[in-house]
C-alpha cells in the first residue's frame, strides 16, 4: 500500500471527476498523430464538418489553413485571433461555379452542447522547442484549450505556485501549444485556481461555487473548482461570454472573468429579461469597490447581444471623469463587444443617436445631459440603461424645491424635478438596471423604485476571502494636528449638512460654511503640523512599503496646492516624486496652470502613477482619482477632508487593490472620519459589519503584532538576540545565523513550521500598524523576519501563505550566491551575484568551518540535493548510488547515530565523491549526459574484465548518438515505440558483445538510463 498521494494519484482523481462529467478520455501514447500539432487534428476535422453540415470541402479545408497558419507575430496576438474564431467563427472565402463565395465555419456549436466533442487527456506529448507533456489536456473538438498543471498535494517542496511557473515555462518551451489556450489551470488539491496566459500568478482565481451561492466558499473542496468550471454547458457559456481581451493601448491583456462575476452577470441578464417584458426595473448589481464591476458591465453588456437581439445600450455616470474612466474600459474591449462605443456629446446628439438605430449601439452619457431638455429622446422598449453607481443623490424620482437668492437679495423657490424622472420621461420604455461598488443606504427609497432590488450581492468579506480585494484599515492621526474647539465643532457640522444633503436648503447653507472651514483647514499652522506629519509617517513606515505610492486626499483644490508648495518646501529634491492631480478653472490663478497641467498632462500623470518603476509616488487629489482609478501597488491614502457614505466607502477602496504580497490599504485620518466610516458601514452585510466595522489598527492590527511576537519570542526563548539590536554589523549578522542554526535543529521542527507561519504573520500586521510600534519592538520583529527569510531560502519550501512565488524565484538560490566568510557569518543581504556549488573546493572548505553546525548541514544538504535534482533526470546510476548514500547518513543523523560534526564530514566527503565524479567523465573525454551512459555500461563491477576501457567509451558515444539522432521520436507514444527504441539499443549493443554472459542484469540498467534519457530530453544539451 502506498504511504502518500502522488502527483499521479491526485491527476487520476482529477481524471476521474472528468469522466463523471461524461467527457471521453484518452491516454496520449495509445493515439497515433504528428507530434509536432499541437491539435488532435483527426478529432478537429471530424468535429468541423459534423458542426458545419452545409459547407463544402473548401470552406472546411480553407478554415484548418487559417486555423493551422497564423501570421508571425507574438504569442498573445495569435492568441487573440484564435479566440476570435473561437467565439465567432472563422470567416473564410472560396470559389464555387466561378464565383468567390463568403461565409463563416464554426469551431463550437454553441447552442447545442452534445454536438461538440469533449476530451480529457494525459501523457500528450509535444515537440517544438523541446519535448513536453502537460499533466492534462481538454480537447474541445480537437483543440487544446485547456491546460491543467498539477502538484503533489503530499510534497512539502511543491505547491500550485510551482504550477504557475511551470505553465511559464511551458509558454517558452512548447509557445504553439497555447495558440489554442483558453483557460489555464493550477491546482495542488489544497488550492486550484484559472488564469490566462498573460495572468500574473496574483489573477490567477479560485472558482468556489457551482451554482452561484457564495456562502461556506472559504473551504471550498477542489472537486468545486472543477465541477464549478468545467461542466460542459458552463465551459462553453464561459468560453463564449465570459473571455475578454483589454487593450491599454501598450499591451493585450486576456481577461476570464472570476466565478462572481459569470453568476453574478447571468443573473443580471435574466433579471433584465423579465423587466423588458414586466415593469422596466432589472434590479441592483452591488459588487464591491475592486472586485471588477466595469468589467462585469462589459460582459454584461456583451451577453445582452445575444440575450435581447441586439438591443440598444445607454451607459449613464453622474461626472465626466467616471464617464471618460468607464468609457475608457469598454473601448478596450471593443472586439469582445463587436462594436464601437461612442460618447455623447449633447443632449441633441443623444437623441439623433438613438433616433438613427432601431437596435444596437452603446453610447455612454452624464446624467446632465438628461436635465438639458425634457422632450422624449427615444420610446423604443429595446433600450436598456445602465447607471453607473446609482444612488439617493444621483436618482430621485420625486420632485423638489431649490431655493436661491435672486439679484434683489429675495428668496425664491424653483421647483426642480428628480434626476431618475428626467431620465424617465426621456426614455419611458426603457428598462434600467443599477451597477454600484457600495450598497444602497436603508433609507434610500428612491434607488429601489428607480432600479429595483438587488440582483446580487458580492460583499467585502467574500472579495477578500477570495483574494479579489484586500481588507482597508485605519489611523487615525487628528491629535497630530492639535485642532482647536472651533476647527473640530466646524469639521462636526460639516459632517451633518452633508448628512443631510437631499435638502436644497441645507445645500445652500453648507456653501456659506465653505469659506469658513477653508480659512480654518487652510490656516498656516495646521497645514504645516499636517505637512510634517504626513512626511515623517510616509518616510519611517510607508515609503518603502511595496512600491512607495501614496494618496493626499486635500479639503479644496487651493488647499491642495498649499500642500504641495509645503512638501516641496520640506523636501525640494521630491519634485518628481509628488504631484497635485485635480480640474481647472478658468479664474484659476496663473501660478497654478503651471502644476495642474491641461487633460494631456494629467493624463500622463495617470500613466507614470500607475508605473510602479516610476518616481512619481505620491498624489494629491480633492476629487479625482478618487472613484474609478486603479493603482494596485497603491497601500496608502492620507484623507484631509470630511467625506461620508459611498463617496468616502469609493475612496478609501483606492487602496483595496490585490497586489504581491500587500496585507492590506492604510487609510490615515487627519479630519476624523471614523464616525462617518462606521456610519457608512450600517448599510453594509451583516458579516461585512461584524469583520470591518471597526478597521482601527490600533484595535486590529497592533493587537495581532504583539500576539505573533509573543509567539516568536516563546518560540526563541533559548536562544539570545541580544546583539541583534545593540551589536555592531558583525554581530548582527551573526546572530541571525545563530538564531537560522537555532530554529533549524531537527528537534525543533515543529517549532521550525509554526515560527515560518508567525513570524509571516508578524512581519503582515507590522506593515499596516508601524506607526504604532515602539523602535526596539520594531527592531525584534526585524531580527524574526530575517531569521524567516533565510530559513525559507535554506529549505526551499515557501507555502503559498509564507512566500510568494515571485519572491522564491528571486531568493531559491541566494544563500549560495551569498559570499560565506571563514568566520562563518553569512552575508545576508549583500548583491553578489557569484554562484556557489559543491564543485567549488573554496566554498566547501569555508562550509567545513562554519560555527553554526545546524546552518551549515543545511547548505550542504541543499546544494547536495539540487545536484541530484539533476542526476535524477539524466543519470540513473549516479542517482541511485548518491541518494542512497545522502539518505544512508541522514537517518544515522536523525537517529542519533552521528554527530553535527559528523554528519557534516560526511556530507563533505559526498559532495568530494560527487566533484570526482564529474572530473572522471572529463579525464575520459566524455560529456556529462555520455557519462551517464557510461556509468550505466561500467554499472556491474568486473565489466572491465570483459572490455577495454575504449571499447567501452565508444560504446558509450556510439550509443548517445543513436538516441540523440532519434530524439524526435516520442518513444512515449505508445508501447510499440517503446518496444522499438529498446530493440535499437539492443542491436547496438549485441554489436558490441554486450552483456557479457551471465551479466544480463546490466541490460536492465542500460534501458532504464535510456528510457530516463528519451524522458527528460529536454534536459539534454542538443548538437
Amino acid at each position: 500500500m502506498k504511504n502518500s498521494f502522488t502527483e499521479a494519484d491526485y491527476g487520476n482523481s482529477v481524471l476521474d471527476l472528468f469522466r463523471e462529467m461524461n467527457y471521453d478520455y484518452v491516454y496520449g501514447p495509445n493515439i497515433e498523430r504528428n507530434l509536432r500539432s499541437p491539435l488532435y487534428d483527426d478529432i478537429l476535422e471530424e468535429s468541423l464538418y459534423r458542426i458545419n453540415p452545409n459547407c463544402n470541402d473548401k470552406a472546411i479545408i480553407d478554415a484548418l489553413y487559417k486555423l493551422r497558419n497564423f501570421e508571425n507575430v507574438d504569442l498573445v496576438t495569435k492568441n487573440k485571433v484564435f479566440m476570435d474564431y473561437l467565439q465567432n467563427g472563422i470567416p473564410v472565402k472560396y470559389q464555387e461555379n466561378g464565383e468567390e463565395t463568403s461565409t463563416i465555419v464554426y469551431l463550437v456549436d454553441y447552442e447545442h452542447v452534445e454536438n461538440n466533442s469533449f476530451i480529457v487527456a494525459n501523457q500528450w506529448t509535444f515537440i517544438e522547442n523541446c519535448n513536453k507533456r502537460p499533466d492534462i489536456l481538454i480537447f474541445l473538438n480537437g483543440m487544446p484549450i485547456i491546460l491543467i498543471e498539477l502538484k503533489s498535494p503530499s510534497r512539502e517542496e511543491t505547491n500550485s505556485s510551482e504550477a504557475y511557473r511551470q505553465i511559464r515555462n511551458y509558454m517558452k518551451e512548447i509557445p504553439s501549444m497555447f495558440i489554442y489556450n483558453a483557460i489555464c489551470v493550477l491546482s495542488d488539491q489544497l488550492i486550484s485556481k484559472a488564469g490566462t496566459i498573460t495572468s500574473g500568478e496574483n489573477r490567477y482565481m479560485e472558482w468556489k461555487t457551482v451554482d452561484g451561492n457564495y456562502e461556506d466558499t472559504q473551504y471550498a473542496s477542489f472537486d468545486t473548482f472543477f465541477l464549478g468550471m468545467f461542466e460542459k454547458s458552463r465551459l462553453l457559456d464561459i468560453i463564449k461570454n465570459f473571455i475578454c481581451f483589454s487593450n491599454d493601448g501598450k499591451q493585450d491583456i486576456k481577461i476570464l472573468a472570476a466565478y462572481h462575476q459569470y453568476f453574478a452577470v447571468n443573473k443580471a441578464i435574466k433579471s433584465t429579461i423579465r423587466a423588458t417584458e414586466t415593469d422596466g426595473k432589472a434590479g441592483v448589481f452591488w459588487h464591491t469597490q475592486g472586485s471588477g464591476k466595469s468589467l462585469s458591465m462589459v460582459f454584461y453588456a456583451h451577453l445582452l447581444q445575444d440575450a435581447l437581439n441586439s438591443p440598444t445600450i445607454v451607459v449613464i455616470t453622474d461626472r465626466n471623469d467616471l464617464d471618460d474612466q468607464l468609457y475608457g474600459q469598454f473601448v478596450k474591449c471593443i472586439d469582445f463587444l463587436r462594436q464601437k462605443p461612442e460618447h455623447a456629446r449633447s443632449r441633441e446628439h443623444l437623441k439623433e443617436w438613438l433616433g438613427g438605430r432601431k437596435a444596437n449601439g452603446i453610447i455612454f452619457t452624464t446624467m446632465q445631459k438628461f436635465e438639458e431638455s425634457f422632450d422624449v429622446l427615444s420610446d423604443r422598449r429595446n433600450i436598456i440603461v445602465m447607471a453607473d453607481e446609482a444612488h439617493r443623490s444621483q436618482y430621485g424620482l420625486k420632485e423638489k424645491v431649490k431655493m436661491t437668492i435672486n439679484d434683489q437679495g429675495q428668496e425664491e423657490a424653483t421647483l426642480k424635478m428628480g434626476i431618475a424622472r428626467t431620465i424617465r420621461n426621456s426614455l419611458p420604455n426603457a428598462s434600467y438596471i443599477g451597477f454600484t461598488g457600495t450598497p444602497i443606504s436603508m433609507k434610500d427609497k428612491s434607488t429601489r423604485e428607480v432600479f429595483g432590488n438587488y440582483i446580487d450581492i458580492y460583499d467585502m468579506t467574500q472579495a477578500v476571502e477570495d483574494g479579489a480585494t484586500r481588507p482597508v484599515f485605519y489611523e487615525s492621526r487628528v491629535i497630530k494636528l492639535k485642532l482647536n474647539e472651533e476647527t473640530i465643532h466646524l469639521i462636526d457640522q460639516e459632517y451633518e449638512l452633508m448628512s443631510e444633503s437631499s435638502s436644497e436648503i441645507v445645500i445652500e447653507k453648507s456653501k456659506k460654511q465653505l469659506a469658513r472651514m477653508e480659512a480654518v483647514l487652510g490656516a498656516d499652522e495646521t497645514l504645516d503640523s499636517l505637512v510634517s506629519d504626513i512626511i515623517d509617517h510616509y518616510e519611517n513606515n510607508r515609503e518603502y512599503l511595496l512600491t512607495g505610492k501614496a494618496m493626499i486626499v486635500a479639503y479644496s483644490r487651493a488647499i491642495a496646492l498649499k500642500i504641495y508648495h509645503r512638501i516641496l518646501n520640506m523636501r525640494p529634491d521630491w519634485k518628481e516624486k509628488i504631484a497635485v492631480v485635480m480640474t481647472s478653472s478658468n479664474n484659476d490663478p496663473e501660478e497654478w496652470r503651471d502644476i495642474i497641467g491641461n487633460k494631456s498632462h494629467k493624463e500622463e500623470l495617470a500613466k507614470k502613477f500607475k508605473d510602479d518603476d516610476d518616481p512619481l509616488k505620491i498624489a494629491i487629489v480633492v476629487d479625482m482619482w478618487l472613484t474609478g482609478f486603479d493603482v494596485p501597488s497603491l497601500s496608502t491614502m492620507y484623507i484631509y477632508k470630511p467625506m461620508r457614505g459611498h463617496n468616502l466607502m469609493q475612496a478609501i477602496a483606492r487602496v483595496n487593490r490585490v497586489y504581491k504580497e500587500k496585507e492590506g490599504g492604510l487609510i490615515v485620518d487627519y479630519i476624523g472620519i471614523a464616525g462617518a466610516l462606521k456610519r457608512a458601514m450600517n448599510d453594509y452585510t451583516a458579516r461585512d459589519r461584524k469583520r470591518y466595522g471597526d478597521p482601527d489598527i490600533g484595535k486590529v492590527a497592533y493587537p495581532k503584532f504583539l500576539e505573533k511576537l509573543e509567539i516568536c519570542r516563546d518560540i526563541f526563548y533559548d536562544f539570545d538576540y541580544y546583539l541583534f539590536e545593540h551589536g555592531t554589523d558583525l554581530e548582527r549578522a551573526r546572530t541571525i545565523s545563530g538564531g537560522v542554526n537555532f530554529i533549524i535543529e531537527p528537534s525543533r521542527q515543529e517549532d521550525k513550521d509554526i515560527f515560518i507561519k508567525e513570524a509571516y504573520a508578524l512581519k503582515q500586521a507590522l506593515s499596516l500598524c508601524s506607526s504604532l510600534v515602539e523602535e526596539h519592538l520594531r527592531i525584534e520583529a526585524a531580527f524574526f523576519e530575517s531569521v524567516r527569510v533565510l530559513v525559507l531560502r535554506l529549505s526551499d519550501s515557501g507555502k503559498a501563505k509564507s512566500i510568494s512565488l515571485p519572491e522564491m524565484n528571486e531568493r531559491i538560490n541566494e544563500l549560495l550566491k551569498h559570499s560565506i566568510k571563514s568566520d562563518g557569518v553569512i552575508n545576508l543581504f549583500s548583491d553578489i551575484h557569484e554562484e556557489f556549488s559543491i564543485f567549488d573546493t573554496r566554498f566547501l572548505d569555508e562550509v567545513s568551518k562554519m560555527k553554526e553546525k545546524n546552518l551549515a548541514l543545511e547548505l550542504l544538504k541543499k546544494l547536495i540535493s539540487d545536484q541530484l535534482q539533476i542526476y535524477r533526470r539524466t543519470n540513473v546510476v549516479k542517482s541511485e548510488k548518491f541518494s542512497d548514500i545522502i539518505q544512508r547518513t541522514i537517518n544515522s543523523y536523525l537517529n542519533g547515530m552521528l554527530s553535527n560534526e559528523e554528519v557534516i564530514q560526511e556530507l563533505l566527503n559526498l559532495a568530494k565523491q560527487i566533484k570526482l565524479a564529474k572530473e572522471a567523465g572529463n579525464q575520459l573525454g566524455l560529456t556529462d549526459e555520455e557519462m551517464a551512459f557510461y556509468d550505466a555500461l561500467t554499472k556491474p563491477e568486473a565489466i572491465h574484465d570483459f572490455y577495454h576501457n575504449d571499447e567501452l567509451i565508444n560504446l558509450t558515444k556510439e550509443l548517445t548518438e543513436t538516441l540523440r539522432k532519434s530524439k524526435t521520436v516520442d518513444w512515449q507514444k505508445k508501447k510499440s515505440a517503446r518496444a522499438r527504441m529498446r530493440m535499437i539499443v539492443k542491436k547496438l549493443l549485441k554489436k558490441y558483445k554486450y552483456p557479457p554472459e551471465g551479466m544480463e542484469d546490466a541490460l536492465q540498467t542500460v534501458m532504464v538510463q535510456c528510457e530516463l534519457w528519451t524522458d527528460n530530453v529536454e534536459y539534454n544539451q542538443y548538437d
